[in-house]
């Protein structure tokens, strides 16, 4: 479609509603010598004269008759459509649907406040939080997936990235047990069984690492698929559980009370670096307005809830 310019369009528009080369012309703040030319470009283009001379004034042809009736509403079409997106948001009535593809982990933990900070102020906004089981970027290319949240794997170089939080791994165990009374040392540590997620047992975890280096391995004696099952087998054992600080903290503060009350966290012997958690984005979301809205909303959630105390 290289031929089409759509500025005729707007010409024709003109032409067709003044019914002369002067009053268009004037219209679009042109030269009537240059409106002539575009009248020219039409007349080649629509294979029909449009307007033509009777006596001293131009009428339409029937072919224009016809176009007059439809191009009044394609140009505002056009106009709409081309014109800079409007920044007004009016939270109230917004219906929109915003897909986040995230870990269980940022789930049990963000979720809940959330959905009431989105419902306090857009309560036709709905949220759909789709699994992570990979770092593919192709869901954000196709428009199936609104946000990514996780820790930043490889990703396309058009991808935008924002920072929400740092997290760690934490210890987690029972109320009373040995551990919480006196240093937790090294040996103190590996005296216990140890319970970690799945995804921290594929390989080397920063905690392995670092007992590897020392020439030491932990025993891990349960693997489970998410943080809440870790908590549940820690709070029944003398057990030590692996999790994150950002999934231990959520627990304490779930609305109406833990499921775990007797949960206790500590930190590892060892020190282990943190991580940060963003939120991914394709770039042709950056300028929607609602978009925009739902990208700080999410960032001031996580950032307030993740201001908590240190385990030391």
């Amino acid at each position: 479609m290289s031929d089409i310019d759509l500025n005729l369009l707007l010409a024709l528009d003109a032409l067709l509603a003044e019914g002369s080369v002067v009053g268009a012309a004037r219209r679009l703040g042109l030269s009537p010598s240059a409106m002539s030319r575009t009248l020219a470009r039409l007349r080649v283009a629509t294979g029909d004269p449009l307007l033509v001379r009777a006596g001293r004034s131009l009428v339409p042809t029937p072919h224009a008759v016809d176009l007059r009736a439809r191009v009044p509403a394609l140009t505002q079409e056009v106009r709409a459509l081309l014109r800079p997106a409007a920044r007004g948001l009016d939270l109230a009535v917004l219906e929109r649907t915003f897909t986040l593809r995230a870990s269980e982990a940022f789930v049990q933990a963000f979720a809940a406040p959330l959905v009431a900070a989105v419902r306090g102020v857009a309560p036709r906004v709905r949220l759909r939080f789709a699994p992570r089981p990979d770092k593919d970027v192709g869901p954000l290319r196709d428009g199936s997936v609104d946000l990514e949240i996780g820790v930043l794997g490889q990703t396309g170089p058009e991808v935008r990235v924002q920072s929400l939080f740092t997290d760690r791994y934490v210890g987690a165990v029972r109320q009373g047990h040995p551990l919480l009374t006196g240093e937790v040392t090294v040996e103190r540590f590996l005296a216990f069984g140890h319970v970690v997620v799945a995804q921290a047992a594929h390989g080397l975890d920063p905690l392995d690492e670092a007992l590897a280096a020392l020439g030491l391995a932990r025993d891990i004696a349960v693997v489970v698929p998410s943080f809440p099952a870790a908590l549940a087998i820690a709070c029944a054992s003398d057990l030590v559980a692996q999790v994150t600080d950002a999934s231990l903290h959520a627990e304490h503060a779930r609305p109406g009370g833990s499921t775990f009350p007797g949960a206790r966290g500590l930190s590892l012997p060892l020190p282990t670096a943190t991580f940060a958690v963003s939120q991914m984005w394709h770039p042709r979301l950056d300028a929607d307005p609602a978009h925009r809205w739902f990208r700080r909303l999410v960032q001031g959630v996580c950032r307030a809830a993740n201001d908590r105390p240190p385990y030391d």
